[in-house]
């Protein structure tokens, strides 16, 4: 909010992002506005210091408690999109990674082997506008923004789909396969970039990204809080169960869908209070919602007991 002069008087204008206008001439009622304004804006950077240094107090702490479950590279990308607006709206976190964010939605750890991975996986939702995308993330693209979270991060050539950093870590870009095999292509990149990941596309995808969006607060293994954007744990577990059951699929892969699917189940029922049979979940193919019955149920007996089951 700044004053401008013309023809001799000034007015009073207000800028949100790169659009302004004006507040009016200088008057005692603009001139609340303005004081408003900046008591409103030292206020806010007060309370943003105060936050900050909690969390720098409170970071050691969690890790300390080993409360950090998401791995420091995750953490780190994830909130690097977030902060360019591209998690949740453009782009979702699935494949392993989004147990971290039903595990803390349910208040538990889930088994390490089930959260081992070595990866990450960003589901591009290509429905959404690209003139949204920031005028900074078109310049620099998915790959650009990982090189400023990694400088080590590279592709295997100009049109690939997967980032790879010094450490072996891998980012995978992908987007749902078009229903038309012959369509003419559409554009699979977010920036613009020639180098920048290019989405690949995989069939099953379209289902997940029709599914509603789950968000949750976990914590990094930095000790920092972590916002995760995924697919619904419902939806999850029922592609995950789909999947499992492709004949294409390997078989050590196979297992793990389906374990992890049976996992994600438990806390459906036993944690979340989240039914199968809940209207939400029409948006789902039938043949995806037709793998619950084949699921089996939890022993809901057993996951209330109390004592240990020695």
């Amino acid at each position: 909010m700044r004053w401008l002069s013309r023809k001799g008087r000034d007015y009073l204008h207000r800028k949100i992002g790169k659009r302004e206008r004006s507040l009016g001439r200088r008057s005692d009622e603009t001139e609340l506005i303005w004081q408003a304004f900046h008591e409103g804006r030292d206020k806010s950077k007060a309370e943003l210091a105060r936050l900050a240094a909690r969390l720098d107090e409170m970071a050691p702490v969690n890790r300390a408690l080993r409360l950090g479950r998401i791995p420091r590279i995750t953490a780190r990308i994830m909130r690097r999109l977030d902060r360019q607006r591209l998690l949740g709206q453009h782009l979702l976190l699935i494949g392993t990674n989004a147990l971290f964010c039903y595990e803390s939605r349910a208040g538990v750890f889930l088994d390490g082997g089930l959260l081992a991975t070595g990866d990450a996986d960003l589901l591009w939702d290509a429905r959404q506008r690209l003139a949204l995308v920031l005028p900074e993330v078109r310049r620099e693209g998915v790959l650009g923004l990982l090189q400023r979270t990694d400088r080590s991060f590279q592709t295997r050539g100009p049109t690939d789909f997967r980032a790879f950093n010094a450490d072996g870590f891998w980012v995978d870009l992908i987007r749902p396969q078009d229903r038309v095999f012959f369509a003419p292509a559409k554009r699979d990149m977010i920036g613009e970039r020639a180098d920048d990941l290019r989405g690949s596309p995989i069939h099953g995808l379209q289902w997940l990204i029709n599914a509603p969006r789950f968000e949750e607060v976990a914590m990094g293994a930095d000790g920092y809080p972590v916002r995760l954007v995924t697919v619904d744990p419902r939806a999850f577990a029922l592609h995950k169960l789909w999947l499992s059951d492709q004949p294409e699929r390997d078989p050590v892969k196979a297992r793990r869908d389906a374990a992890q699917a049976m996992a994600v189940v438990e806390l459906c029922q036993t944690h979340l209070a989240l039914a199968f049979d809940q209207e939400v979940l029409r948006a789902l193919p039938a043949k995806l919602r037709a793998q619950m019955p084949t699921a089996g149920t939890v022993d809901r007996e057993r996951a209330d007991a109390t004592e240990p089951d020695w």
